[in-house]
């Protein structure tokens, strides 16, 4: 049988028999997909602290967006005209930014995201049963706590926190809640 010096491992056979490229890399293809222990180890552990510092840059990223606006307070125009159970709709902590107001009682208010915590559907509110439906899934949240009543949604819509001075409605905050 007949060996073609092209396959022929590095130091089989006569130097002179084996390709140029062959004797420039000696690379042994047995022990070319071998891995050392060692080697696996050192792998393992740095992807391991790649996820561990991805986590941490999460949870960090995570904390300094809780205050997004900035510190900025802004007065919600329209809001004192409001009927009790009326609402309506402002930009908050930007103009991208949509959120619902609701006029609960005659001295009070309730403000979040208008983004369903599910999808980012537009939620509705239905002040007759203290609630806030999102329409593409069914979704409904408390009207009083933001947090979730049925449905797919799992977490509270974010608060925007609010003030009210000399009969004017301020939002100062948006509060992004877990549970």
């Amino acid at each position: 049988m007949h060996r073609d010096p092209e396959g022929a491992a590095p130091g089989s056979g006569e130097r002179g028999e084996q390709p140029q490229w062959r004797q420039d890399f000696p690379i042994d293809w047995t022990q070319d997909e071998y891995v050392a222990r060692r080697d696996f180890t050192k792998f393992l552990g740095l992807t391991s602290l790649a996820f561990v510092l991805g986590q941490f840059w999460i949870l960090a990223q995570s904390m300094i967006g809780r205050g997004r606006n900035g510190g900025r307070v802004t007065e919600i125009k329209g809001a004192r005209d409001l009927p009790v159970g009326g609402s309506l709709t402002f930009a908050y902590p930007d103009e991208y930014d949509d959120c619902i107001l609701v006029r609960t009682g005659r001295e009070s208010f309730v403000a979040y995201s208008q983004k369903c915590t599910h999808l980012s559907c537009p939620v509705r509110p239905d002040p007759e049963n203290n609630a806030l439906l999102c329409p593409c899934h069914h979704g409904s949240f408390d009207l009083a706590t933001g947090r979730p009543t049925g449905g797919p949604p799992r977490r509270p819509l974010p608060l925007v926190e609010l003030e009210v001075r000399g009969g004017r409605v301020y939002a100062t905050a948006v509060k992004e809640r877990m549970q």
